[in-house]
């Protein structure tokens, strides 16, 4: 028998063996999802919340007041309950802060609005708003502990800032000047081009393409944002009369600000490294 035959006898999969991926593979995916649940935790209690608040009217305070408590007792359920380290709630506090100009600013150019009414709102932008920037800095650092992320080519730190800082920018100036949210998104392609992320499931290590993750993260936030549009978190001028899908262009805004999010979250988690 010819020797190259048989060994191509000997490495054909057996029906054992591809069950045996099989299931390996789907545990690995249950085990994924698993820690991408866990955490979510923040951005789901959000979505829970505007879902209750809408289908049963709270009494005592307006709904966005309402909001607002449950945020913050979210807050302070996580951090005294170990699932949010003092660290990350300063990152998260951050994001807050970030996440509230950006809206005062967008509803003043009216982007978008907050029709409802509420005692703690500030130039017609409920407090709460701000949360919803902050679960997406937990969601980046809970999934960044729980899988052990790693990022391998990372830039310099001197060309990561300005390029946050101008997406960022950008933003407020495109009401002013032209729109360079392509050019930005051509510059992070150009930038992260060789640079890889690297996270684990069980036992073993993954990795992708830091550009493909942006892409992936934005485009569920885009989803997250219909949920959230339809249970009137907020509304865009041609939701005022009946509730319509968010324009699919939207995600690149939320594409850039994923990567907003992130290079402010990884550059914070390589000083404190360093140090």
């Amino acid at each position: 028998m010819n020797p190259r035959y048989s060994r191509g006898i000997a490495a054909a999969p057996t029906p054992a063996r591809t069950q045996g991926r099989l299931r390996h593979a789907v545990r690995q995916l249950v085990r994924f999802g698993w820690q991408q649940a866990l955490s979510c935790v923040f951005p789901v209690v959000i979505f829970a919340s505007l879902a209750l608040t809408q289908a049963f009217p709270f009494p005592w305070l307006p709904r966005y007041d309402w909001l607002l408590l449950i945020c913050l007792a979210m807050q302070l359920w996580m951090l005294r309950s170990g699932l949010e380290t003092r660290d990350e709630l300063k990152v998260i506090t951050v994001f807050h802060l970030i996440g509230l100009a950006l809206e005062l600013f967008k509803v003043r150019m009216g982007s978008w609005s907050y029709p409802e009414e509420a005692w703690t709102k500030i130039g017609g932008v409920p407090l709460y708003s701000g949360f919803m920037y902050a679960s997406v800095a937990s969601y980046l650092c809970q999934a960044w502990r729980r899988m052990k992320v790693e990022l391998v080519g990372w830039p310099p730190l001197w060309v990561v800032t300005p390029l946050a800082a101008a997406i960022y920018l950008n933003f407020f100036t495109h009401h002013y000047w032209i729109d360079i949210r392509w050019w930005l998104s051509a510059l992070v392609l150009i930038v992260f081009w060789r640079t890889w992320v690297t996270y684990e499931v069980g036992p073993r290590r993954y990795r992708m393409p830091l550009a493909l993750s942006f892409v992936l993260i934005g485009f569920f936030i885009w989803i997250a944002e219909n949920v959230a549009t339809y249970f009137r978190a907020w509304e865009y001028p041609n939701q005022s009369d009946v509730w319509r899908f968010v324009h699919v262009g939207k995600v690149s805004s939320w594409l850039l600000l994923v990567i907003v999010s992130f290079l402010i979250v990884a550059a914070l988690k390589q000083v404190k490294g360093r140090r």
